[in-house]
């Protein structure tokens, strides 16, 4: 424990997502200690980001306009929707440039023990925008835990009920990987998403 505002500053690091005590202490340090390290542009950023970002008002996607990039460039393909939880996943879609068609992100996933259901998160304004347009298929993107495993059940029996072509991410062995460190489940999923070698 520090005195004071030094540990104040630690405490605030603490509570950001994915920073743990020991992780909270380093950044404050290098702060600290750190002489040309620009803590007023680091403030400026942060009072910024809150008053400019928001939500794209069609997709969810973060953005400082009302649609974002992704929504306004013409080039996509608007028949093919991929449904994620969260704009972090879109950025890792858009890394691999294999998807052209456009987003829709959730905000969460399902998940009862934290008190998050189906209303909680953008499901309806999925099904709005499903109605409103020409889409040929949903692919589903979820997290493949328990968590957005039942998000994409509970997405499927409803896109299918409206008879919308449905397809959830193939998962399976990552690349480089070894066989003897996957677990069970991996495996399984490796074998039930094989593909005829041609």
């Amino acid at each position: 424990m520090y005195d004071g505002i030094v540990q104040d500053l630690i405490d605030e690091f603490g509570r950001l997502p994915g920073i743990g005590p020991k992780s909270a202490q380093r950044i404050a340090f290098h702060i600290l200690q750190t002489q040309n390290f620009d803590v007023s542009r680091l403030a400026e950023l942060l009072s910024e980001v809150r008053e400019k970002v928001r939500f794209c008002e069609v997709c969810g996607n973060l953005t400082e306009h009302e649609r974002c990039s992704i929504c306004r460039d013409p080039r996509r393909d608007e028949s093919l929707i991929c449904v994620v939880e969260e704009p972090k996943d879109v950025v890792a879609i858009e890394r691999t440039r294999q998807f052209r068609g456009l987003y829709h992100v959730l905000g969460g996933a399902i998940s009862p023990i934290d008190g998050i259901g189906p209303d909680d998160l953008s499901i309806p304004a999925l099904m709005r925008r499903i109605g409103e347009s020409q889409v040929q298929e949903v692919i589903i993107a979820t997290d493949p835990n328990l968590e957005g495993e039942a998000t994409a059940a509970y997405l499927s029996r409803l896109l299918t009920s409206i008879e919308v072509p449905v397809s959830r991410l193939a998962s399976g062995l990552p690349v480089g990987g070894d066989l003897e460190f996957a677990d069970e489940v991996t495996l399984g999923r490796a074998f039930e998403g094989r593909r005829k070698v041609e």
